[in-house]
């Protein structure tokens, strides 16, 4: 395990905020508004509890930037890391919050909003002032957070490997007799040993749950001759990880060798396609082709893969369809797999992201089949 990284500063929030107001005039929105959550997390540094009362952060070119926040709130924003490069704007029970903003806002324009801000505030907002329009800021500005800087890097790639870490403990655990939301807990634990602050989800998928990419680890017991699917991923300094193993209860079968091969060998393939400059769809055109000519392709059944940061699912997504070419510093999963109906499934994931040269691999556990007791 890396040691603490060093805190972000001042200088680098500022110069986020510079960044996402100056991407927002290049796109044409006359400002970006971000509510609590992990924009203004990545933006600010600030993490307040969300709340009825209206926080909202607001970018426009060539202005300073501008926090509106509660006044019985203020003094925990003061203290927040980006707070140095922003002027805060605070308001009190009883006033309008929506005036506070507006005022920094104008009559008109095209705004991009974070996209987990509440309905009720931005109905308010339009209220307000009528003429505005809104876009979320996934679809105005997919890449605002996508190429990671060199600090951003070093946590994902800590993150990455507690996650590896927490992969060769999980497999020494006894699997069979047990129920998957045992091994899902251990799974848990060793991700909070390894140094994770927030773990947000411990896939333990077996037998024929395997071939449901989102079961959440019940109570079926692991018996042995059953493939499981193992997900799990969380937050460790901030930055998300996200790894998928599949294992079996003793000796697999030829089939599930078979399988597992092939998905294998998709995972090696998406990699290997992983260079600047390539489009995102072509990642997951290089995965999918491997488990097609196989006879398999009915049976992958989502998306190659998706971004990871502050969050274990943002853009960019390799998907068909998505022509963003990669760039140095981008990172995300990498995670092909086949679903068979009623019997089982498997998946094998990394964290990638991509370099001059091209890709490299955040997780670096064995992709092998992996008999477990």
């Amino acid at each position: 395990m890396t040691g603490t990284p060093a805190p972000f500063t001042a200088g680098d929030y500022e110069a986020r905020m510079r960044r996402a107001a100056e991407s927002a005039a290049d796109a044409g929105l006359d400002g970006v508004l971000v509510a609590p959550g992990p924009d203004l997390v990545w933006l600010t540094g600030y993490r307040p509890v969300e709340t009825e009362r209206l926080t909202l952060l607001v970018l426009r070119a060539g202005q300073d930037p501008v926090l509106v926040v509660p006044t019985l709130e203020a003094p925990d924003a003061a203290k927040a890391a980006g707070a140095p490069s922003l002027a805060l704007r605070d308001w009190t029970d009883g006033q309008d919050p929506y005036e506070a903003a507006a005022s920094l806002m104008g009559r008109e324009g095209r705004f991009g909003v974070s996209d987990n801000a509440w309905a009720l505030h931005l109905l308010g907002l339009q209220k307000r002032l009528p003429d505005t329009r809104y876009v979320a800021l996934t679809e105005a500005l997919p890449m605002l957070r996508a190429v990671k800087d060199s600090a951003e890097l070093e946590r994902l790639a800590a993150a990455g490997a507690a996650a590896d870490a927490t992969y060769e403990e999980i497999r020494k655990v006894p699997f069979s007799g047990r129920r998957e939301a045992d091994v899902a807990a251990d799974v848990a634990d060793l991700l909070r040993r390894f140094g994770h602050s927030q773990v947000d989800f411990t896939i333990v998928a077996s037998g024929p749950n395997g071939a449901n990419p989102h079961h959440e680890a019940g109570d079926r017991v692991i018996q042995r001759g059953d493939m499981v699917v193992l997900d799990f991923g969380g937050l460790k300094e901030g930055y998300g990880s996200d790894t998928s193993r599949t294992v079996h209860v003793g000796e697999p079968d030829d089939e599930e060798r078979r399988v597992h091969d092939i998905v294998r060998a998709a995972q090696e393939a998406g990699f290997r396609a992983v260079k600047p400059g390539v489009a995102c769809q072509d990642v997951d055109r290089a995965a999918r082709a491997v488990i097609t000519e196989a006879g398999y392709g009915e049976y992958f059944i989502h998306r190659t893969g998706h971004g990871i940061g502050v969050t274990t699912h943002e853009p960019p997504y390799m998907i068909a369809g998505e022509e963003q070419p990669l760039v140095p510093g981008m990172c995300f999963s990498v995670e092909p797999g086949i679903y068979l109906p009623g019997r089982f499934g498997v998946r094998i994931e990394d964290i990638v992201t991509v370099t001059e040269e091209g890709g490299r691999r955040l997780n670096t556990t064995s992709r092998e089949l992996v008999i477990v007791d």
